[in-house]
């Protein structure tokens, strides 16, 4: 039986990282965990939290002029970017502590370095050049922005990791990119006062989700002002001689702005890791290859999250991790369960979703109900904001089953975490409709949508 310095040696200290060393440490196991950058990761970093941090400071725009048709009077309002940065890097260290708090807390040895596989079971360290070996090892390093080096000019742009920490509020930005990350940092700059331009290669933005939602917001975004051209890429960047990127487009000529954002998907960080000396493959896109139960190609390693490119979300990375330490070190073989996940796209207005798109059940299912509601919420008609909300529910016509619920609007987020439940569950249109309305709320529209709005046979709306 070989004798190894690590049960448990973890390559990442971002969420699924993190949660899988805490939790083998905690059952007693030798725990070390490597993070080159900063703890937290991607999501607590320079993702989510920050994100969601900056959508909060965007909207206040918006609060104080809804303020008046409430009777409120608001005085002169002034935005300062950089208390704002300041604020958001206080944040996320305190939570980089209790990350690394709990780590400690259990018992898990915390290195500040890169991480390489240099041979089956076998890692080194970076900074000293020291070889470990462990028993298992997990790869979660994440991934990072495409940085688009085939664009010419892409080194005059920044991507989302950039945009959190620029040195001043641009007064003009242009966004490439039509996904999540590219909406919603388009309503996130808008929102704070700067002139905002999104382009994308697609015939419409956030091209997975249901298609009235991303019309819908679409039509909301450039009712507020942000400029959408769709059906267009940039060729390359420059800079003028005032220091400004310009942008030289397929269909729209030049458009000049004072930053350039590549929002362009993501990749997985796996260069340089070591991979082939471990034996530890990957597919096209650079992902590491795993099977249902986060096991790589070599014999004691294992990848979750991000790196895999299976769901790139947060909570998903987590649950991978929970279920690898089930696996391999409670006997209780689990499987991660990437089956109806809610999402939510934090744009304004937000996006919710779970389940399927009306366009992906259509071609899964004979026959759909489809329920849907479009109105101003309550909020709207005292501020005089024309912002609609939009609901739906995609319902299997034989056995009632809801299949997929959309809703794009104030808190989408917070009531798609709810009907993930609901549709986890199983439960039918039947059992919306048993379901008392609470009265007056937005999301009442839910259960007493009773008659559906049109169906769906074959493929055909009829």
């Amino acid at each position: 039986m070989p004798a190894f310095d690590y049960d448990l040696f973890v390559i990442g200290g971002g969420s699924g990282g993190v949660r899988s060393g805490r939790l083998a440490a905690s059952l007693g196991k030798k725990v070390a965990i490597a993070e080159e950058f900063r703890y937290g990761g991607t999501c607590v970093i320079r993702g989510c939290v920050p994100k969601k941090l900056y959508v909060y400071a965007s909207q206040y725009s918006e609060h104080f002029e809804d303020a008046a048709g409430f009777g409120w009077t608001v005085g002169e309002s002034r935005f300062d970017w950089k208390k704002l940065v300041a604020a958001k890097e206080q944040e996320i260290t305190r939570l980089e502590g209790l990350y690394q708090k709990g780590l400690n807390n259990a018992g898990a040895e915390i290195l500040h370095t890169r991480a390489e596989l240099v041979g089956p079971n076998t890692v080194r360290l970076a900074d000293s050049g020291k070889t470990v070996t462990a028993e298992r090892i997990v790869i979660a390093v994440g991934g990072h922005p495409t940085p688009h080096d085939a664009l010419p000019g892409h080194e005059h742009c920044i991507s989302s990791n950039e945009a959190f920490d620029l040195a001043e509020l641009p007064k003009s930005i242009l966004i490439a990119g039509g996904g999540y990350i590219a909406v919603e940092f388009a309503n996130v700059f808008h929102g704070l006062g700067v002139e905002t331009t999104l382009i994308y290669r697609g015939k419409e933005i956030l091209s997975r989700f249901d298609q009235d939602l991303r019309r819908g917001l679409h039509v909301a975004m450039e009712e507020k002002g942000i400029r959408i051209l769709c059906e267009d890429i940039i060729q390359s960047v420059t800079l003028d001689a005032d220091g400004k990127r310009v942008a030289h487009t397929m269909k729209h000529g030049d458009i000049a702005a004072d930053q350039v954002m590549l929002a362009l998907g993501r990749v997985p960080n796996t260069r340089g890791l070591g991979l082939d000396a471990a034996g530890v493959k990957t597919d096209e896109r650079g992902a590491i290859v795993v099977d249902a139960f986060s096991r790589t190609s070599a014999p004691g390693i294992y990848a979750l999250g991000d790196v895999t490119d299976r769901v790139q979300l947060t909570p998903v990375a987590i649950h991978e991790a929970m279920c690898f330490i089930e696996t391999e070190y409670k006997n209780n073989p689990t499987s991660p369960d990437h089956d109806l996940i809610a999402t939510a796209v934090f744009s304004q207005p937000e996006i919710g979703t779970v389940g399927l798109t009306e366009e992906d059940a259509a071609r899964r299912f004979d026959e759909l109900e489809v329920y849907r509601a479009e109105f101003r919420p309550m909020k709207a008609t005292l501020s005089g904001r024309k912002e609609k909300m939009i609901m739906k529910l995609i319902v299997n016509a034989a056995d009632r089953k809801v299949l997929g619920a959309h809703i794009l609007g104030h808190d989408a987020g917070e009531m798609a975490q709810l009907l993930g439940i609901s549709l986890k569950a199983g439960c039918t249109k039947d059992d919306f409709d048993r379901t008392m309305a609470v009265h007056p709320t937005a999301a009442e529209e839910l259960v007493t949508m009773y008659a559906p709005s049109y169906r769906i046979r074959k493929g055909e709306r009829v």
